[in-house]
């Protein structure tokens, strides 16, 4: 399921970011890639030992667990600490790869099983000039270029790209979880249900039917995901 969702930062947010950002070190992104990923890989990433990396993810991860539609589209178990990408001048874009299966989590604390990529938007679309998010599924190949603030999500299982950035500077956050339920399938029928629901309560309130239909939602989550 690839899907959109808008203002997961505030402008104040955003700001923030882009201040912390703007005085950091950049070092090659081949640094979290595997061996495929780093022979199409030419950005620039925000190295683990950069000053203000701990109140980027703290920023990020806040807005995160604030945002429903993320958790409802996701369900997630882990959410490996996100990372800071930029595409500009000479290192500006990532061909068509696949996203490990498998992510380190920092400090030794095991892996995470990356079932969905998350891009995190934080330079306008008018700032740069290409750039694009292509990410090809079983429709066909789709182009993301979202306002600064909003974020995709989309399998890592897809083989996706960064297109080059002829103009500017391109800055975004990129991320992977571990849903808890794993099956892709599951989850756009619980997503698709729990959006209906949403509606019917929205147009007819929290009658018999709606109620025992969230139990059925609720059930279903709790047959099929693991904590």
């Amino acid at each position: 399921m690839l899907l959109t969702i808008d203002d997961v930062l505030t402008r104040e947010e955003l700001a923030a970011a882009s201040s912390m950002l703007a005085g950091s070190p950049w070092t090659s992104g081949k640094i979290t890639a595997g061996t495929q990923a780093a022979q199409v890989k030419n950005n620039l990433q925000l190295p683990e030992t950069a000053p203000h990396m701990a109140d980027l993810r703290r920023l990020v991860l806040g807005a995160l667990h604030r945002n429903a539609l993320f958790f409802t589209a996701t369900l997630p178990g882990k959410i490996v600490p996100p990372f800071f990408n930029r595409y500009s001048g000479d290192t500006n874009h990532y061909g068509f790869h696949v996203d490990n299966a498998m992510r380190l989590l920092p400090e030794g604390n095991g892996y995470a099983r990356a079932d969905i990529s998350a891009t995190l938007f934080l330079s306008d679309p008018q700032e740069y000039e290409g750039g694009e998010l292509v990410v090809n599924d079983t429709f066909g190949q789709h182009g993301v270029k979202l306002q600064a603030g909003s974020m995709v999500i989309y399998p890592s299982s897809s083989v996706h790209q960064v297109t080059p950035v002829t103009r500017g500077e391109r800055t975004a956050c990129f991320m992977f979880i571990q849903s808890m339920v794993r099956d892709p399938n599951q989850r756009r029928l619980l997503y698709e249900m729990d959006m209906a629901l949403l509606q019917l309560r929205q147009s007819i309130g929290e009658t018999d039917a709606v109620v025992s239909l969230t139990g059925t939602y609720h059930n279903l989550l709790r047959q099929w995901a693991d904590s």
